[in-house]
């Protein structure tokens, strides 16, 4: 009798899970959120005794970049894209991004180029079979606490994208925030893009409220727009040009980021000019932006 009930509670199991699942937000949250986590580290340790061979390679990225791809399916996100034409030139380039969630993953692996590679805070090196698929594909590692070492890296970096015809990626805040402002920004993303002296493009991910939020336990399908605005050039500034650079394009990026914010409220369907008003107001001789547009950008690393 006791074996009965105990085959029989052991098929309710999945039922309660199903119907907690569907019902329960919290419960939904953490089931989304292992799912997510679990299929990153199950490609990566897929991943990893495949790419060793190679050895450490950006080329790498392209296939790390193609396990990660299905998880906006996975978790239910529709993944909208905007300026992605920008990315459309064969030189080396900065791109700077804000930094929200893990979920920012998806987003990254949308639109990353080819010979693109992000850098990382150092102790995601460490993370298993995580932390060597990334060492694998090329990705950078930085201490953030020691800024000697950070510097040496951004240096050493300056001179390979140039030679390697490497794009880099960079999260300017420096740590998550799913505040509806952005953080200020560190200046990594900024020297490294002027002492290499190539473009850099700012891209802005929308706010995930809607859909998703660590704070409120919440994890629902939803649609993410992309915005990559237009390249803002380098060439001929040097290292005093870095905080007005830096404080500009901050400000520009926080602006998309408020037209986006009012944007999860309103119609999306018709692309609108970015920043209209910006045309033309260039904030210092020599920082400005592709087709007359305002300058802007971003850097730091991942938490």
């Amino acid at each position: 009798m006791e074996v009965v009930l105990l085959h029989g509670l052991l098929l309710l199991l999945p039922l309660a899970a199903l119907l907690l699942y569907r019902y329960n937000a919290t419960f939904h949250y953490f089931c989304k959120v292992a799912l997510f986590n679990g299929w990153i580290l199950l490609m990566a340790t897929l991943l990893s005794p495949i790419v060793a061979f190679r050895g450490r390679s950006v080329e790498n990225m392209k296939i790390l970049r193609a396990v990660i791809l299905p998880l906006k399916h996975i978790c239910g996100i529709k993944i909208q894209v905007w300026g992605s034409e920008h990315l459309n030139i064969e030189e080396p380039y900065v791109i700077v991004c804000n930094h929200q969630a893990s979920l920012d993953l998806m987003g990254m692996v949308e639109i990353i180029p080819d010979r693109c590679v992000p850098i990382a805070k150092k102790e995601l090196k460490y993370m298993g079979t995580v932390g060597w698929a990334c060492w694998l594909s090329g990705i950078i590692f930085i201490d953030r606490r020691r800024r000697e070492d950070a510097i040496n890296v951004i240096s050493q970096m300056a001179r390979t994208m140039r030679h390697e015809n490497l794009r880099v990626l960079i999260f300017p805040e420096g740590t998550r925030n799913e505040e509806k402002s952005m953080l200020p920004f560190k200046r990594g993303a900024f020297h490294l893009a002027v002492q290499a002296q190539v473009p850099i493009f700012p891209m802005v991910i929308s706010p995930y409220r809607d859909f998703f939020s660590s704070k409120d336990k919440k994890f629902t399908s939803g649609t993410c727009t992309i915005r990559i605005l237009p390249k803002v050039e380098t060439q001929g500034l040097s290292q005093k040009d870095v905080p007005e650079l830096t404080e500009t394009v901050r400000q520009a990026m926080a602006d998309a980021l408020a037209e986006m914010s009012a944007d999860c409220c309103g119609d999306q369907s018709a692309e609108r000019p970015l920043f209209p008003h910006c045309v033309g107001a260039g904030a210092g001789a020599g920082m400005r932006m592709d087709s007359s547009q305002h300058k802007e950008d971003t850097t730091g690393t991942s938490n």
